[in-house]
């Protein structure tokens, strides 16, 4: 009777499934993106956040993430912390903006909160029509470059060069050659397309750098109880809510948040083959987001690896419940994420950095007024270490190459808007 309620409320017999094939499919969909607890917590302790904080975080938030998903739009999505935002968060506005954790988990808040103005409104199809495909895409494949980046740092493989920025770290180092192992690993295994491949490629790198001695030995000091997260829930501060620092991170992370769920959902809603949930699913994932920075974590995202959940048959919210249990479940693992090193999370960082380049192929980069505005964002992203500002070079651009070219009309006038606070804030920074 349980089973029949269920599969009712989800319309499961209807989208040609069965609760069988959506529980495997939540657990296939489980290991492929249970990485981003060690990944994402590991980005978000470089803040100065706790670790044992920041992986209650990312869990909690990705349970909550996928119920939403999974109840109100009835999508076998998947909501967890995104890669490129979590380094946004870390690495741009904290580290390069001068925020503190709390205040940057404001900024996620607010954010997030316009992002539920903008999904519920008509908002979401003017900034949707008002950003042209090229700059859009330029932010993926910039963020792309940036993981990558992060990645070849936390490896030990490229760093800070005497003579020039940066140089060839020393191959001959244990952490640079058990991060060169794993990540030879993890590209055989991502390309013989083995499921939970990066899953398995953080194990087997966190074993291999135990047999190197790059690991700690024991769990120890590790606090599983959840008076080890009470430092980070609810732990936004607003002192700098008034400061132009804070609102130009909260304007450039709802831009990125609301391109790239809008690119996100609607591939997904395609595969899936139900556009009507294009909206709904929009939403939760907009709620979601804005639940991120209450919980402590950074920005949620409809991730790309709900597509292994919908290819092995999940079609129904169903799917994405599973996939929600199986992370609260996980936290019976919380002591272990303290003992995987960064040579086996940076391997991941960059496969995933590299895998964001593909958008490149969507660019027209033959008509330089939208090629050359792209490339800019590609790469002050990595450059500038802030996503922010290769942003905002690359909006800036944009309009100065059609107006150049007599193309001005093509330019709509929200961008010129945008375009205008992006330079605003470039001249108040300069005087």
């Amino acid at each position: 009777m349980f089973q029949k309620r269920i599969a009712s409320f989800f319309n499961v017999n209807e989208h040609g499934s069965t609760i069988k094939k959506e529980i495997l499919a939540g657990i296939v969909s489980f290991f492929t993106i249970v990485y981003i607890i060690a990944v994402n917590s590991s980005i978000l302790a470089e803040t100065g956040m706790p670790i044992e904080g920041a992986t209650w975080a990312t869990i909690l938030i990705s349970f909550i993430g996928c119920i939403i998903m999974g109840v109100w739009a009835k999508s076998p999505m998947i909501l967890v912390p995104g890669m490129g935002v979590n380094a946004m968060f870390a690495y741009t506005f904290v580290q390069s903006m001068g925020l503190s954790w709390q205040e940057a988990l404001a900024v996620v808040f607010v954010s997030g909160a316009l992002f539920v103005i903008i999904a519920f409104t008509r908002f979401s199809r003017i900034l949707e029509s008002a950003v042209p495909d090229s700059l859009k895409h330029a932010i993926s494949v910039g963020l792309g470059l940036f993981l990558s980046l992060i990645g070849l740092e936390k490896s030990g493989i490229i760093i800070k060069g005497d003579h020039s920025l940066i140089s060839l770290g020393n191959l001959g180092s244990s952490e640079v050659i058990v991060s060169l192992i794993t990540l030879i690993i993890g590209i055989i295994l991502f390309l013989r397309k083995v499921p939970a491949n990066f899953f398995i490629t953080i194990f087997t790198g966190t074993f291999i750098a135990w047999l190197f001695g790059l690991t700690e030995r024991t769990t120890g000091g590790f606090d599983l109880s959840l008076s080890g997260y009470g430092v980070v829930f609810g732990a936004m501060s607003f002192d700098r809510f008034t400061s132009l620092p804070f609102w130009i991170a909260t304007f450039s992370l709802t831009m990125v948040l609301v391109f790239e769920h809008i690119g996100l959902v609607s591939g997904q809603v395609t595969l899936l083959k139900q556009p009507e949930k294009y909206t709904p699913a929009f939403r939760a994932s907009a709620i979601t987001t804005m639940l991120s920075g209450i919980f402590g974590s950074s920005p949620t995202v409809s991730t790309v690896e709900s597509a292994s959940g919908i290819t092995a048959g999940g079609r129904t919210g169903h799917t994405a419940i599973t996939t929600g249990m199986l992370f609260l479940l996980s936290i019976l693992f919380i002591p272990y994420v303290k003992l995987i090193p960064s040579s086996a999370i940076a391997p991941v960082l960059i496969i995933v950095g590299g895998l964001m380049l593909q958008n490149i192929k969507h660019i027209n980069l033959q008509d330089l007024t939208e090629g050359l505005p792209a490339f800019f964002i590609i790469i002050m992203i990595p450059f500038s270490y802030s996503i922010a500002d290769g942003i905002a070079f690359g909006f800036i651009a944009y309009p100065l190459a059609k107006l150049v070219v007599g193309k001005a009309k093509q330019v709509s006038l929200p961008l010129y808007i945008i375009a205008g606070l992006f330079l605003l804030n470039f001249v108040l920074h300069s005087v």
